[in-house]
């Protein structure tokens, strides 16, 4: 009954993308954007046009990832350099931030969809998302961005399933986002909280770590990582190794967050 359920949630998506004909995918190499350039590949092949952004505040990993997914599957890529970080409001870090740094990415995006003579940008928020705060929906929604995996109705769980299906490599990849999501709102964002953020989370995951956050609190970093993950903390001299190499990066304090990894933890401070 499951598979039945989320292969009429894949026909619609299909059907959806077949009506587009041509159409930029706007393809950061997670989960749900791997996925959905999968499908559209399928249904459109060279019509279905990868753009990745190159930002300061994504790891280049996550642009490695995006461009050797591209190069296996043989479709060109078009990479957008982008710095969020030349927009004052931007660094100012307010709880609108998402919006801000939508709004001027996927501006940027319709500029090449233009140039491009596309008609259709897409990006891959999937059901899940509409239940968390995402600001960053309503800019998408002012662009006239269409999310075409929420019209279908797929969750996470579905795409999860669907790629393992499908043999993609990101099926069971750890969920993510940018950086600045590290640091709470109104502090203000800069490139060496993002390069010490990245850093630590580079060193956690080298540690063999699947889904890590940094939390970036001054001169506090708290570490989340995965619920199941967290008891690796009860060893006292791995405990002394991770707050050794998290200070040589700047940081004061190291502290463990007790309830482990939860996606927008940042988000519990708001009234919303």
């Amino acid at each position: 009954m499951r598979e039945i359920e989320y292969y009429k949630k894949l026909d619609v998506l299909k059907h959806n993308l077949s009506r587009m004909e041509k159409v930029i995918i706007a393809f950061s190499g997670g989960v749900d954007s791997t996925f959905l350039l999968h499908v559209a590949y399928n249904v459109l092949g060279d019509n279905a046009i990868p753009v990745t952004v190159n930002s300061t505040i994504y790891p280049v990993r996550e642009l490695n990832i995006s461009v050797d997914f591209c190069r296996r599957i043989r479709l060109p890529q078009h990479i957008i350099n982008f710095s969020e970080l030349d927009n004052p409001k931007f660094c100012q870090n307010p709880p609108e931030r998402c919006y801000i740094c939508k709004k001027e990415l996927f501006g940027r995006i319709k500029s090449l969809a233009t140039q491009l003579d596309v008609q259709h940008i897409v990006d891959g928020s999937n059901l899940d998302d509409i239940d968390d705060y995402r600001p960053g929906m309503q800019a998408l929604n002012e662009l006239g961005i269409k999310s075409p995996l929420i019209d279908a109705s797929l969750t996470k769980e579905d795409i999860r399933e669907l790629s393992q299906e499908f043999g993609l490599p990101t099926w069971d990849k750890p969920s993510f986002a940018c950086l600045v999501s590290r640091i709470p709102y109104g502090q203000e964002i800069t490139k060496e909280k993002l390069s010490m953020i990245d850093k630590a989370e580079q060193y956690l995951l080298n540690l063999g770590f699947k889904q890590v956050r940094v939390r970036h609190h001054g001169e506090i970093a708290r570490i989340e990582v995965a619920p199941e993950e967290r008891c690796r903390f009860t060893d006292v001299a791995f405990m002394d190794k991770v707050a050794d190499e998290l200070k040589l990066l700047g940081f004061t304090y190291v502290v463990l967050d007790l309830r482990g990894y939860r996606s927008g933890s940042m988000n519990e401070t708001l009234k919303i």
